[in-house]
């Protein structure tokens, strides 16, 4: 990708009113969708008295995620451009659609909205554990990399189809419910392998909380690569020189 794209800093940018309003927004809306996303599976959790997993576990946590990013996407897209996830974000970044300062602050906005979700969940449900991400006993690191990689490739590539192409016409309106509907089907996927996290603030809100840091490095490089590799592929071949137009704040 042509590094002429990528915005390294806006002189000012952390002062500027529209990229705090934007952090902001980002931190609630990934307060929203972990809340939501984390919770469904304590309470999960709570109704099986901690049993195995089941179908029927997966399914709700794939719809909950689902309607959840759906929600949280939706609430924010106008304001911070709907990320929600530092791995969309570090894709926008290398599509030059985020400069790098504005991007650091949406990683700090998810990170600590994580956070704050899975603290609360914490208080609000007496003290049950949020539970970190890990690996099936059969599914190794290297494994659950490439899960991570394949399935955030399918999500931000989704983003860039609905969402940042500036040729997406009236499809942006389905932007959410399309970001939504990938979610919750690689969660279908991979939900039984390794989690399925596709979004590095998911998994570092239940580690910080629950202080189990075991393969999280997994939930950073897989998701990240993948976006990486997904904002190179639809820029350069579908969105390209001759027709790449950067999205003002109001858009993205």
């Amino acid at each position: 990708m042509p590094n002429h794209r990528v915005e390294v800093v806006m002189p000012g940018e952390a002062s500027r009113p529209d990229a705090i309003k934007a952090a902001f927004a980002e931190f609630f809306s990934t307060l929203i969708f972990v809340f939501a996303g984390e919770g469904s599976g304590m309470a999960f959790n709570k109704l099986t008295n901690n049993g195995s997993s089941t179908p029927a576990g997966l399914v709700a946590a794939s719809l909950a995620h689902a309607f959840a990013l759906f929600v949280a996407v939706s609430v924010s897209a106008n304001i911070s451009g709907g990320h929600v996830n530092p791995a969309v974000t570090f894709g926008a970044f290398i599509g030059g659609n985020i400069n790098l300062l504005r991007g650091i602050l949406y990683w700090i906005a998810q990170l600590l909205g994580s956070v704050v979700a899975c603290f609360l969940l914490k208080f609000t449900t007496g003290g049950l554990e949020t539970s970190a991400f890990s690996l099936s006993s059969d599914v190794s690191t290297w494994n659950a990399l490439v899960f991570e990689i394949v399935m955030t490739f399918g999500l931000v590539y989704t983003v860039y189809a609905t969402a940042v192409d500036p040729k997406k016409g009236n499809l942006g309106i389905i932007a959410p419910i399309a970001i939504g509907f990938i979610v919750g089907a690689n969660i279908l996927a991979g939900g039984a392998f390794d989690g399925a996290s596709l979004n590095p603030a998911v998994s570092f809100g239940p580690a910080v909380v629950s202080w189990t840091w075991t393969h999280h490095w997994v939930y950073w490089l897989g998701p990240l690569i993948g976006a990486a590799i997904a904002a190179i592929v639809y820029d350069n071949i579908f969105i390209g020189d001759g027709t790449h137009e950067p999205l003002s704040t109001s858009d993205f």
